[in-house]
């Protein structure tokens, strides 16, 4: 199956609602949520679809010169396993490296509270080459400890 991945200039958040609503282990908080919604809504964000339907999302930030951070990135759960986290983070490498950033950043939840889907999710970055930097308690608090990762660009 191809997997096109298509960069929406605003209009995203109808694509992003359902697809964070299918995955409850990952973005449970309502708020949370309508946030990263209205964020793919005023745009940019990158559509992942497969034969037209949307399968993934993602939004990019940039923090200064050097980098560039996965600030959402959701796939459903009938395409995980499939490539497409993949092909968006390679997306969002080429938009990096267009930037003349030199660093793909995320965050996501630390290891320091077990919990087993963000086992899944930090191996996946593992993958596709970041490394953690650090773990916070002071962004998310101390009961949602944040994982803060690094990927060169090149």
């Amino acid at each position: 199956m191809t997997t096109d991945i298509r960069l929406r200039s605003g209009g995203a958040g109808a694509q992003c609602a359902p697809i964070l609503a299918e995955l409850p282990e990952w973005f449970g908080i309502a708020q949370s949520n309508a946030d990263y919604a209205a964020r793919a809504e005023g745009g940019p964000a990158w559509v992942a679809e497969q034969d037209g339907d949307a399968v993934g999302v993602m939004v990019l930030e940039s923090h200064g010169a050097d980098a560039v951070e996965i600030h959402l990135l959701a796939v459903r759960r009938t395409a995980h396993r499939r490539g497409v986290g993949t092909r968006l983070v390679e997306r969002a490498r080429a938009e990096a490296a267009s930037r003349g950033a030199r660093y793909l950043t995320v965050k996501t939840r630390g290891p320091s509270r077990q919990y087993e889907p963000y086992e899944r999710t930090r191996a996946f970055y593992r993958a596709v080459g970041f490394v953690a930097l650090e773990e916070f308690d002071q962004i998310w608090g101390p009961e949602n400890p944040c994982l803060f990762m690094v990927a060169p660009v090149s």
